[in-house]
């Protein structure tokens, strides 16, 4: 019975640190907070799409249109602009695009459209 207390009042107090994402309703602020987590993803030594670049000797600029929904999830992705790099670079980065979490969520049912360059 001691065990299950612990074990209830431990589940409880991890909960309470767990970090609930915030609610965007507006295309200004989901633009504002989506390039937000894109530049600081984009930024080294740490980002993940940073790394990925690193990693993946990723070169050139790709300008997409990026679709999205529910949860801050990329739903869907439009090549707008290539400068240098190569088309399989350009499939690399949007893939990883549509794989990218936001640090936000967005109302059910609505989607916003935002525009990147991605610069390696």
């Amino acid at each position: 019975m001691k065990n299950m207390i612990m074990i209830l009042c431990c589940f409880l107090a991890f909960s309470t640190y767990a970090q609930k994402k915030v609610l965007v309703e507006t295309q200004e602020e989901v633009e504002a907070l989506a390039i937000k987590d894109l530049e600081r993803a984009m930024t080294g030594p740490e980002g993940e799409l940073f790394l990925f670049g690193k990693e993946n000797t990723i070169e050139g600029e790709y300008t997409f249109k990026l679709s999205l929904g529910d949860k801050g999830k990329v739903t869907s992705i439009f090549v707008i602009e290539r400068v240098g790099g190569d088309i399989p670079m350009q499939n690399k980065v949007k893939d990883a695009a549509k794989e990218f979490r936001f640090s936000f969520k967005l109302p059910k049912g609505k989607y916003f459209k935002i525009q990147y360059t991605f610069k390696f």
